[in-house]
């Protein structure tokens, strides 16, 4: 939702800086929203659908493994245990137990080998859908004041509105990182503030000099 916000809102205000029509703006934003959106779903889609070949890669050559040489498994996952504080006859003796139940042996390989549960690798679907949403909705919050109105008015109240959302974000931020609500919520606006104002001093040179 921050990169839509950001980078959108750049966007607007550096078209805005422009001195360009409302009408104008509204179709910068508009693709700005999609284009960024479409282009972290795909992003995050790509990445996700990676991982997961390569998770599916490695827990197809475990079943392999378990199949062609399952004492040296044992084996393993016995010392596993045995690095675990488990003494090594009922590390032994639980690794055979494991064992009997292939589905269970390959799940249990998958998580103490690989760290990887094989039930939870993750959707690249899912991750496209909540990448594209999050960003369109952060994108949206700088393009509203000017779908509802134009002007001075409508820059004013995109450049408000931004702000106290990223503020929000940043604030909302903190209960993870721990930092102070103030501090979070503060350098998140600086950084947004900084990033529009640079655009936007950009589009007024830019329109300056094409005037000119």
């Amino acid at each position: 939702m921050n990169d839509g916000l950001l980078s959108n809102l750049s966007l607007i205000m550096g078209v805005t800086g422009a001195g360009v029509s409302n009408h104008v703006i509204l179709l910068a934003g508009v693709a700005g929203l999609l284009a960024g959106a479409f282009s972290m779903a795909a992003g995050e889609y790509v990445s996700m659908r990676s991982q997961r070949d390569v998770f599916e890669h490695l827990i197809h050559l475990e079943a392999h493994e378990l199949a062609t040489d399952p004492a040296a498994e044992h084996e393993e996952l016995a010392k596993i245990y045995v690095t675990r504080g488990i003494p090594a006859d009922l590390a032994s003796e639980l690794a055979t137990a494991i064992m009997r139940d292939p589905k269970l042996a390959l799940e249990t390989h998958a998580r103490e080998e690989l760290g990887l549960d094989p039930q939870e690798l993750g959707s690249p679907w899912a991750a496209a859908a909540s990448s594209f949403v999050t960003f369109a909705f952060g994108a949206l919050v700088p393009l509203v004041p000017y779908v509802i109105g134009s002007g001075a008015a409508a820059a004013t109240a995109s450049a408000v509105a931004s702000g106290l959302t990223l503020f929000a974000v940043g604030a909302l931020l903190s209960r993870i990182t721990g930092r102070r609500v103030l501090f979070s919520g503060g350098r998140m606006l600086l950084v947004g503030v900084a990033a529009s104002t640079v655009t936007f001093a950009i589009g007024r040179l830019l329109h300056v000099t094409a005037g000119l």
